[in-house]
């Protein structure tokens, strides 16, 4: 979601080769975001009275949205947007998991999610920084029948991964010990990069901030900036 999209098409477009296809009206605005030929995000108009701050969202697949709020609700979660139509692209909603965290669902019809993934320039890994942990990673297996892994459960450092067989597909982190006073948990998206570091100098050079500065982890090269508007996201190595 973003107040200025001409200007996030350009920025992005910029720094991970995206093309955008704006829908017709009937899609409200709705503008695809492509490399190459496949889709690798959205983005849409955050109107000044929405509320919202500009940022990214993640969307986890649903086959029947309805059984997934439902599931939510009992679950101690919140539904933030109803379940609606998105014309025949599919259906959404969205909810808050118990540690406050919103999550996108989506049902799709059409558009099946994005097309790319794993490489530079598009979606490398999505991971949520929660509060409160014991409740959040058995509500991910409820509402959306998630297996899981621990793959960390030390007081520094408590980290479940979503899998499916080999393959790891996200990540909930415990961080009530290091989120900042006033700092909701959230869900955050990591983009690819082939040089982290050059990346951020163009973002700096297009009008954006480095939030949080590159460095070596066992887990890739990996930093945090905004977008010109504010919109934070995560970067990361091509390693995993």
């Amino acid at each position: 979601m973003s107040s200025d999209t001409d200007r996030a098409v350009s920025f992005y477009g910029d720094i991970f080769g995206w093309r955008a296809e704006q829908g017709g009206e009937e899609y409200g605005g709705y503008i695809s975001l492509y490399q190459g030929d496949a889709i690798v995000a959205g983005l849409m108009k955050n109107e000044a009275d929405s509320g919202y701050p500009d940022g990214w969202s993640t969307y986890l697949s649903s086959v029947d949205i309805h059984a997934t709020v439902s599931a939510a609700e009992s679950a101690a979660g919140t539904i933030l947007l109803q379940p609606m139509d998105v014309v025949s692209l599919g259906r959404m909603a969205v909810i808050a998991d118990p540690g406050g965290a919103s999550i996108g669902v989506w049902e799709p019809n059409e558009l099946t999610g994005f097309a790319a993934h794993g490489l530079a320039g598009t979606a490398y890994w999505h991971e949520l920084h929660t509060r409160d942990y014991p409740a959040v990673v058995p509500f991910y297996q409820k509402v959306f029948g998630w297996q899981t892994e621990i793959t960390g459960d030390t007081d520094e450092f408590r980290y479940t991964v979503q899998v499916s067989g080999p393959e790891q597909l996200a990540g909930i982190m415990d961080a009530h010990g290091f989120l900042p006073e006033g700092v909701p948990s959230s869900w955050q998206v990591y983009f690819g990069s082939a040089d982290v570091d050059a990346t951020l100098a163009r973002i700096v050079e297009l009008g954006g901030s480095i939030v949080e500065e590159a460095e070596d982890t066992p887990f890739g090269r990996l930093a945090g900036a905004t977008d010109p508007d504010g919109s934070f996201f995560k970067l990361t190595s091509l390693t995993l």
